[in-house]
C-alpha cells in the first residue's frame, strides 16, 4: 500500500489544515493535538497524547495491563479478545505502518 501524500497551504498566520486522510491516519479529531518533530530537513507529524489524563483511568488501565501480562482475570473477556490481547503484550506498534481498509472515527 503506498504512503499518503498530501499538500497543505500555509496561511499568512503560519497555519495549515491537516488533510482529512492525514487526520484519519493519525486518529485525530476536533480538539486533538499533534506533535511536530524536525528531523534534518523533514518534519514528522504524530498524534500527541493527552496532557492531562484522568488519574483514575490511568490507574485502572495499569491494573488491567498487569492482569493481562500475568494472565489473570482475562477469562471474563470474550475468548477471542483475551487471546488477541495476550498475543500482543509487549508488541511494539509502528505508527508509520500503512493502514489497511477504511478508517472510521
Amino acid at each position: 500500500m503506498p504512503g499518503i501524500h498530501e499538500l497543505a497551504t500555509l496561511t499568512s498566520k503560519g497555519q495549515i489544515t491537516l488533510p482529512k486522510s492525514i487526520r484519519q491516519a493519525l486518529g485525530v479529531t476536533t480538539g486533538g493535538k499533534v506533535a511536530f518533530e524536525l528531523r534534518g530537513g523533514e518534519v514528522v507529524v504524530t498524534r500527541a497524547e493527552a496532557e492531562h489524563e484522568d488519574p483514575a483511568i490511568g490507574a485502572f488501565l495499569g491494573l488491567l495491563e498487569a492482569d493481562i501480562r500475568s494472565g489473570r482475570n482475562v477469562g471474563a473477556l470474550p475468548v477471542e479478545l483475551a487471546q488477541t490481547m495476550l498475543a500482543n503484550v509487549g508488541h511494539a506498534s509502528d505508527l508509520d505502518e500503512d493502514i489497511e481498509g477504511e478508517v472510521a472515527l
